[in-house]
């Protein structure tokens, strides 16, 4: 039947050949943590993205660390050990020649950093998405009345 409608099927499972297996393990590990498994209407989609992009990438990027290491058990079954921690910042700027975009600086990303404590960072992302859940919530209260 796909065959004569002309569809391909995909996957999209990480660790396996032709899947986009970055974003299915940030879906997974990151992103369904932290937003959950239910649908947001795209409604919300500009108050979404602006969480993100204010609150919830900076704290990820400076903030969060832990930098797993894969190991493979005796059964071929992949497991990440966390052994050493690094922010992906500092992961970034202990490269030799780290690759910045054009016009910002290793000064810029490290005021930015250390503007806020990684304590200070989770409680403001927590705040903000406290916010958005709840502005999520009330708009879908007043479409049902």
């Amino acid at each position: 039947m796909l065959n004569k409608l002309n569809i391909e099927q995909t996957k999209s499972r990480p660790g396996h050949s032709s899947d986009n297996g970055l974003a299915e393990t940030k879906n997974g590990g990151v992103i369904r943590k932290h937003m959950g498994y239910d649908h947001i209407a795209s409604v919300h989609a500009d108050e979404v993205n602006t969480f993100y992009k204010e609150d919830f990438n900076p704290y990820m990027n400076f903030h969060r660390c832990g930098v797993p290491e894969l190991k493979t058990d005796r059964k071929g079954k992949t497991n990440r050990v966390y052994n050493a921690y690094a922010t992906p910042l500092e992961i970034l700027l202990n490269l030799p020649e780290p690759r910045l975009k054009d016009g910002v600086t290793r000064q810029q990303l490290e005021k930015l950093a250390g503007a806020q404590s990684d304590t200070g960072a989770a409680m403001k992302m927590r705040e903000s998405k406290r916010k958005l859940f709840d502005g999520i919530e009330a708009a879908a209260q007043r479409r049902a009345a």
